[in-house]
């Protein structure tokens, strides 16, 4: 691994994508620590240390992981790539249901650019729609609860109206970072970018942890923490390699196939989409409570009870359960959108490709969809164990506020997932370049 970095920083195309990539990180790292205009930067720090140990840590440790802290910071990029996620979410789930999405999809590349030009507007119109609930909820003190300090400085309308403009351009220009470093850089910009937000606390929330629960507790989630990266590994490598023969095709005076090669099918399929999903959808719920609720009221309606009850608390049964089904019916419905086994089998027909011991076209498309559907199971279940797995097993208690999520299955699953795929590509562009070829 470490040779494919050198050899790349020593290929000046590959050099200029890697540099490119890192400078946007470090730009939206450093959009991440600035706050927000109107903000008391001072006031939110002293919050966020007094909620880390009280009940509801587990939540705001849930909803800040993806953003690396700027969520409940309220820094410029606090809003962050969720609402190009939840956009990407909507537009996927209406594809299904409209059918001039369909047709959309079925287009190449000019159709995906138009899809892509929708779930832009739309993204924007959701981050206007979370950087006001966000506003709204620090300016009503329900934010961060348990905190009576004032975060705002200015709570007019003009005032929070600056902020909620800044909120929803910083996300805008994280949406554009994301897809620059897709475009220009290596890898897969929106994932990178989540990549970067939880790297960034792994040596603060492990000292934390360290110093509240000593160094016995702290070597017990290293040991797990290594425990999960190894078993990650070994499943993102694991694939289905299904055999596929071309036929000799004479063209002119020249024979062309006649090959052997395979169709590679990964048992994580879907990669780390499924857990992104499910865990922005556990989100919403609580903000929607929330924003409904009264500042200062002692008392809930029912349905605020409920959420606050089952869907706040990580370590809660019916909380883990719903986490579970949600990252496996995201798993299926994603592998069901990315991989079309009647596409792949047209295009093997086409191409004068079949499988030993299946018909090209239908059977070959039943075949491909009855394998699919076989290793997509065990996917699912991995993805969803790995991601409950510190709600389970990990629950370190109030005092470290949580903390354990840093190290626990979801925010692990994501490192080790971006950074063997952007390895992958790092190798596989240099392969590409350096490959001599028969003749040399």
């Amino acid at each position: 691994m470490f040779s494919a970095f050198v050899s790349a920083f020593r290929t000046p195309d590959l050099r200029r994508k890697i540099l490119f990539t890192l400078g946007l990180v470090a730009l939206y790292r450093a959009g991440a620590a600035l706050p927000s205009p109107g903000v008391d930067y001072k006031a939110v720090q002293e919050c966020i240390d007094l909620v880390s140990g009280g009940e509801n840590a587990g939540i705001y440790q849930l909803i800040n992981l993806f953003s690396g802290g700027a969520l409940l910071q309220l820094s410029v990029f606090a809003i962050g790539i969720m609402p190009y996620i939840t956009a990407s979410i909507i537009i996927q789930l209406l594809t299904v249901v409209i059918p001039r999405f369909e047709e959309l999809r079925k287009e190449g590349q000019a159709g995906q650019t138009k899809m892509t030009q929708y779930t832009r507007y739309l993204s924007i119109a959701l981050a206007i729609l979370q950087a006001t609930g966000l506003v709204a909820l620090a300016a009503r003190g329900q934010l961060l609860q348990g905190c009576q300090q004032d975060i705002l400085a200015d709570t007019s309308i003009f005032g929070m109206v600056i902020i909620v403009l800044v909120m929803t351009a910083g996300a805008a220009l994280v949406m554009w970072f994301g897809e620059q470093i897709t475009e220009k850089g290596i890898g897969n910009g929106m994932s990178l970018l989540i990549f970067a937000g939880i790297a960034a606390r792994v040596i603060a929330e492990g000292r934390s942890i360290l110093d509240s629960r000593g160094g016995l507790l702290f070597g017990v989630v290293c040991v797990a923490a290594l425990a999960v990266i190894t078993a990650v590994i070994f499943v993102e490598q694991g694939q289905r390699r299904i055999p596929v023969q071309y036929a000799k095709r004479v063209v002119g005076r020249k024979m062309y196939g006649g090959s052997s090669t395979y169709l590679p099918l990964k048992v994580n399929q879907a990669g780390v989409i499924p857990v992104i999903f499910a865990s922005s959808l556990l989100y919403l719920p609580n903000l929607v409570a929330q924003l409904t609720g009264s500042a200062g009221a002692t008392e809930m309606s029912w349905w605020q009870e409920i959420i606050q009850t089952y869907l706040v608390n990580p370590t809660n049964p019916v909380y883990i359960t719903i986490y579970f089904g949600l990252i496996v019916f995201f798993t299926y419905f994603y592998v069901a959108i990315t991989f079309n086994p009647e596409e792949r089998a047209d295009e093997m027909k086409k191409f004068g490709g079949f499988i030993p011991g299946y018909r090209p076209g239908k059977p070959t498309a039943d075949h491909l969809s009855y394998v699919l559907s076989r290793i997509t199971l065990p996917g699912s279940i991995y993805l969803g164990a790995v991601a409950v797995l510190p709600s389970v097993f990990l629950d370190i208690g109030s005092s470290t506020g949580g903390q354990s999520m840093i190290f626990g299955g979801a925010a692990v699953l994501i490192i080790v997932s971006v950074a063997l795929d952007t390895v992958k590509q790092i190798e596989s562009q240099l392969m590409n370049r350096n490959y001599e070829g028969f003749l040399k």
